[in-house]
């Protein structure tokens, strides 16, 4: 690609270049724009996208983000690095995973210029940055109060999610559905390949996650040939082709007498549920034998809440 075009502005090989995407104005009357970092190099290669903040109480990815670029490790050698640190920067803002509508911006592909703000911002983003790239990296956190261990989300019949997902080499590696709506998804359909990563609680840096996504990212680059050296994975990771949540089957308080990353056993009780007032307990049983991907920290549930998520 000799020339790359955001927001009306030509970026040439060997550019590097901050554009501010325009969305739309607070009611003070404050312009919302998103900050985009380009970074090209002479030569010509893939267009890797980098891309947090989604939702915007999911701090782990931006922190991510920010880190690669202020250690300057996103200058390619070939082809270009897209990095958005921060897409929903109302939900940033506001420490929350929707935009003020309520809506959630991964439900909002392709997204409408005349439709909600949150289909707005997925237009912009459909119309100007994703028929650019070729890849991508979409990074995640657990949202209400569930922490999710550091694994790699896609589709894997998908040959080319698949070497992606393997070359990141996060701990596990979770066969997962396209939603409708979804960035995803959306990508799929333009022949895009884009992986999710997950890690960590909202509102809360997970210093471990971070730094398995920091070196997954640079051996992503490496096996699209973008840099020339990377870290190697330190063991294969675990890959998993289903998943499944266990949930509250009442109301009470929950104490979760596994962590996450542990490997668990069909039958195994994995926590209790208590009411508040010392009448009962009930055992929370683990339906499949699998690996624990992701846990509620919220001790109080309703009745239906998730609160563990295990892939096997």
């Amino acid at each position: 690609m000799a020339e790359m075009i955001i927001n009306e502005i030509a970026i040439q090989p060997g550019e590097n270049i901050l554009i501010r995407l325009a969305i739309s104005r607070l009611p003070s009357g404050t312009e919302i724009d998103i900050p985009v970092h380009v970074f090209r190099a002479k030569e010509p290669g893939p267009v890797l996208l980098l891309m947090a903040g989604m939702h915007g109480d999911e701090v782990n990815g931006i922190e991510i983000i920010r880190r690669m670029i202020r250690r300057n490790m996103l200058q390619p050698e070939r082809g270009s690095v897209i990095a958005i640190p921060v897409l929903n920067i109302y939900g940033f803002l506001n420490f929350s995973r929707e935009v003020p509508d309520g809506k959630d911006v991964n439900r909002s592909f392709p997204g409408n210029a005349n439709g909600s703000l949150a289909s707005r911002v997925a237009h912009r983003f459909t119309k100007e940055i994703l028929p650019l790239v070729d890849y991508g990296i979409d990074f995640h956190t657990g949202g209400a109060s569930r922490s999710n261990f550091p694994q790699i989300r896609c589709v894997l019949e998908e040959e080319t999610n698949a070497r992606l997902a393997h070359a990141f080499g996060a701990p596990y590696i979770l066969n997962s559905n396209l939603r409708l709506g979804s960035l995803r998804k959306e990508a799929s359909q333009m022949g895009k390949s884009i992986i999710v990563y997950e890690t960590g609680e909202s509102l809360r840096f997970d210093e471990a996650g971070i730094d398995i996504a920091i070196e997954g990212t640079h051996r992503v680059m490496h096996h699209l040939g973008i840099i020339h050296t990377s870290t190697p994975v330190s063991q294969p990771p675990i890959v998993c082709q289903k998943d499944t949540w266990v949930r509250a089957p009442l109301a009470g308080l929950f104490r979760s007498f596994v962590k996450n990353g542990q490997v668990i056993n069909h039958g195994q009780q994995i926590g209790t549920l208590a009411d508040p007032y010392g009448f009962a307990s009930h055992p929370i049983i683990s339906p499949v034998s699998g690996f624990v991907i992701g846990l509620n920290n919220m001790p109080v549930v309703n009745q239906g809440d998730a609160i563990l998520h295990i892939g096997y």
